[in-house]
């Protein structure tokens, strides 16, 4: 997109798809109204800035010309056109990646939930049920979130129960060290249960060694071992 004297001079075929209007459409416009109206002031200075020098990558939203708001990467540089000066402006959708950045958020959120979720049963013995897919983030958030509710709750005795993790990995094997070791610290015996057959076949695989780890089949055996009967 070319841009000269607050007008749009000229679009191409990718910004025609990009705005879903035609290019005689918005050839003319200005390229202020594509902004919200509280970007519209730092647009204006941006613009006045970039026939002289390269404006820095920044993200804004837009307005596609049906009225579609739209994430977008906005980079602007000055150019000539014969004697004139414009600025060539590129625009990149990232509305896929804010998007993701969103699911992030909502599952940093899950973890801090399912970590807050340590189930208390009875003489200082819970069960920490956990859920899905543990990547690095959520790895940290546990190894930072577990010990502290651990303590508010004065649990001396933790079930960790596995059964409900997609897959193990260094990773979770190394949080699950990880967290063993911080609880053991705080004088909190910790206990794993639900590692399927298959779970246990690919740690092996993977040179995991799990003999420091007190393990048992399923909770309920767990809670047998220390005297629970259910």
């Amino acid at each position: 997109m070319f841009i000269r004297n607050f007008k749009i001079i000229y679009i191409n075929e990718a910004a025609e798809k990009f705005f879903r209007s035609s290019r005689d459409a918005v050839i003319g416009a200005s390229p202020l109204d594509i902004f919200k109206d509280s970007s519209k002031p730092a647009i204006t200075k941006r613009i006045s800035g970039a026939y002289s020098k390269p404006a820095e990558v920044i993200e804004e939203t837009i307005y596609r010309m049906d009225g579609t708001p739209v994430d977008v990467e906005l980079y602007c540089h000055p150019i000539k056109i014969g004697e004139t000066k414009a600025i060539l402006t590129y625009l990149r959708d990232v509305s896929e990646r804010k998007q993701l950045e969103i699911l992030q958020e909502e599952m940093n959120k899950e973890i801090t939930e399912l970590a807050s979720t340590i189930v208390p049963l009875l003489r200082g013995i819970a069960v920490l049920p956990l859920l899905g897919m543990i990547n690095q983030d959520r790895a940290r958030q546990l190894l930072e979130l577990v010990p502290v509710n651990v303590q508010k709750q004065k649990v001396s005795q933790l079930i960790i129960d596995c059964s409900g993790i997609y897959k193990i990995d260094a990773l979770v094997i190394d949080s699950l060290f990880k967290i063993n070791n911080v609880l053991s610290l705080l004088g909190v015996q910790c206990f794993l249960t639900g590692l399927r057959p298959q779970l246990v076949i690919e740690a092996v695989e993977h040179g995991i060694n799990l003999k420091d780890l007190i393990t048992f089949s399923n909770v309920k055996d767990a809670l047998h071992f220390l005297g629970v009967n259910l």
